[in-house]
């Protein structure tokens, strides 16, 4: 029994009774614990805000009748049965009494069945407050944008006013992403300064760091240019990695996201040479990484899957000078190709497109569907750990778990689960829509292969998906939490690796995760509940509203962390994730969620395309979707309708001809305007 113990603490829950006349009510939180809220003169009732600060409180005033005091008018206003709440508040014990004091109650919308983070402009108003705030902080009142102002402005590393700090290094992975980030930004709003912000970002990632080898074959990217101390002219370049865990080698996780923000451009503009130097990368990957059978010739173990670090001297991936990175495979070696390029890049090569370039076209897709084909399948066989609820995450190169790997040990990143659950959902999406055009080409054994590979694939999503939901979320304040380890041995059934924090990257896999597990099961409601959850912690503690950004770290009550790296704006861990976030989840709700009665499903993407005969169309669907889940609705070329002329036959057909259409009066690139709807289920 306690004696005179305080604690602060936020509860997430559902309203279960209100007790007017004792000033307080009863909610009720995941795992099923109840708590009675106390509510007093101090005690505030918030709606959620997004990063524009807006006060989104609409909630009516209640009737007069019955009288009440202040508090219990405030109490009548906001709170009511099922409604879906946050509390922030004073928890304290003394002996056998306790009591908790409500001193915030947020709202997730002012309506008791909504939530404001599935309304039609919520995330369209975060990615817009977030990329104009970090093209302010770079490039001050800019509006266009060269490739030497980023050479001379851009940094990695930005405090949390946006300022530059001592370091001023430019790492190709980071900006990749940032490049990533503009080109999403465009992609969803169709604002102009982003996409000219990602024309010469593109310009300077390729001008930078791309390093071709001698005969042309391959590409790979240096880590960083660092420029020389005051009075020194010309800037260095590190080839190697200097991250902590991968210095001195070249990981392959950074290639890949070298491409990353590649593979969005080329997806809203079909620039070839962009796409000649992705095919060039996925080529190193295949020659230097990749661990096939036929691999034993180079005194590889053979097993299939990708090696996660070469050395950069023999190009190697079982050199000792590794040391523990030697011959060694993990998940971001794995599982990263799928959400940072292939998901991109097949869907943008899908079917193949009409032009000159369709042979070429059809080579790259060929590599990039077997490389989806490779490393689901890998993913599915070897990750789960029938000894735990957490996937293993590290491998030595004939895939026996390696559980002795520096910081990880026997760890798991509660996070990567997630990711893994909500990537297998979208290949899921995949393999059903090539077994459906199979079926309909009449090639019913491959219909049947995908069909059961998809199955396969959802159905460790939905048990990942599952086991996160109790051993990975905070059933109590909502949130998704950090590092834990594997085989909790201290009677809990979970056992933190060092403290109950939560990280942004993770609550993103969280949301998408549960949302488009939502949409590949109907009716099944329980996902959509854990993507209210997480989008719920999300946009109450994450969002930096002062700065238009987000925390990168919070404590399980939701309170910003700002020590150290965790207070930059930007940074080698800061960025990425929280644009494809806003992306991914204002089209899966759209899609899957039946927001405003059915009259808001709809979102609308934008391009801008170079006329050229290389290439005659282009492929539209936003994501990896269940088949029949969405139709386009209208097209716009140029700021005129043509969805007449344009608009495929077939419904299933994402497909539109370019052919015969010059760009704006400028002589520029076509402008294209494609607006979906979701189709009922």
């Amino acid at each position: 029994m306690r004696q005179n113990f305080t604690q602060t603490i936020t509860i997430a829950g559902t309203v279960r009774a209100v007790d007017e006349a004792n000033g307080s009510f009863t909610f009720q939180a995941r795992s099923g614990d109840q708590f009675t809220a106390f509510v007093g003169v101090t005690t505030s009732y918030q709606v959620v805000t997004n990063l524009d600060q807006i006060s989104r409180d609409r909630v009516p005033d209640p009737a007069a009748d019955p009288p009440g005091t202040d508090v219990q008018m405030a109490l009548r206003k906001y709170i009511q049965r099922d409604r879906p709440v946050f509390v922030a508040g004073l928890y304290q014990e003394d002996g056998d009494r306790a009591r908790f004091e409500a001193r915030t109650v947020y709202l997730l919308h002012s309506a008791p069945d909504r939530y404001l983070f599935e309304e039609t402009h919520w995330w369209l108003v975060q990615v817009t407050q977030m990329a104009d705030r970090i093209l302010d902080h770079l490039f001050d009142e800019r509006r266009n944008y060269t490739i030497d102002d980023f050479a001379k402005f851009y940094r990695t590393n930005l405090n949390i006013l946006g300022q530059p700090v001592d370091d001023n290094v430019q790492e190709c992975a980071v900006l990749s992403r940032l490049l990533y980030d503009l080109s999403t930004a465009f992609l969803i709003t169709g604002a102009e300064r982003y996409f000219l912000a990602a024309q010469a970002a593109v310009k300077y990632l390729r001008e930078a760091f791309r390093s071709s080898s001698h005969d042309g074959e391959y590409c790979f990217w240096a880590y960083g240019r660092r420029r020389h101390s005051e009075g020194e002219k010309g800037e260095s370049l590190y080839f190697a990695s200097q991250g902590p865990d991968d210095i001195g080698t070249i990981p392959l996780y950074e290639q890949i996201y070298a491409i990353a923000g590649l593979t969005q451009y080329y997806r809203i503009t079909l620039d070839t040479e962009v796409l000649e130097d992705i095919k060039r990368t996925i080529q190193s990957f295949q020659a230097f990484y990749w661990d096939p059978p036929s691999a034993t010739a180079k005194g590889f173990a053979g097993k299939g899957g990708y090696y996660s670090h070469l050395d950069p001297v023999t190009m190697r991936p079982d050199t000792p000078a590794l040391g523990e990175n030697c011959k060694r495979k993990n998940w971001n070696s794995i599982g990263d190709h799928i959400p940072a390029y292939l998901v991109n890049l097949i869907l943008t090569l899908e079917p193949l497109p009409a032009g000159s370039a369709r042979p070429y076209l059809a080579d790259l897709l060929k590599t990039a569907i077997s490389i989806l084909e490779e490393t689901t399948t890998l993913i599915v066989e070897k990750f789960p750990d029938p000894s735990s609820r957490y996937v293993n995450e590290r491998f030595h190169d004939d895939w026996t778990p390696d559980h002795a790997y520096r910081w990880q040990q026997d760890r798991a990143v509660v996070g990567h689960n997630l990711k893994i659950a909500w990537n297998l959902t979208r290949c899921a999406n995949y393999f059903h829509m090539r077994a459906a055009r199979h079926r309909a080409m009449g090639h019913g054994p491959q219909a049947s292969a995908d069909d059961n590979h998809a199955k396969r694939l959802l159905q460790v999503a939905r048990k990942l998906g599952d086991d996160m939901a109790t051993v990975g979320l905070d059933a109590v304040r909502g949130g998704i939490f950090d590092c834990v380890e594997r085989h909790p041995n201290g009677g809990m059934p979970i056992q933190f690796a060092w403290g109950a924090t939560k990280d942004f990257w993770q609550q993103e896999q969280g949301v998408l995760a549960y949302l488009i597990l939502h949409g590949a099961t109907v009716g099944d409601s329980i996902y959509l509940q854990l993507a209210r959850e997480c989008s719920a912690f999300w946009n109450l503690f994450f969002l930096d509203r002062e700065r238009q950004g987000y925390y990168f770290r919070t404590t399980e009550n939701g309170l910003p962390i700002l020590d150290g790296q965790y207070g930059m704006k930007s940074s080698h861990a800061i960025g990425y994730h929280a644009f494809e976030l806003a992306y991914l989840a204002h089209v899966y709700i759209r899609t899957f969620v039946d927001a405003g009665n059915g009259a808001d499903n709809g979102f609308c993407l934008y391009f801008r395309i170079r006329p050229s005969p290389n290439q005659t169309t282009i492929n539209v669907l936003p994501d990896f979707m269940p088949p029949g889940r969405l139709s386009i609705e209208r097209v716009v070329v140029n700021g005129i309708d043509m969805t007449a002329q344009l608009k495929p036959s077939n419904p299933d057909d994402f497909q539109i001809s370019l052919a015969n259409l010059s760009g704006a009066q400028d002589g520029g690139a076509i402008a294209l305007v494609v607006q979906f709807a979701a189709i009922p289920t």
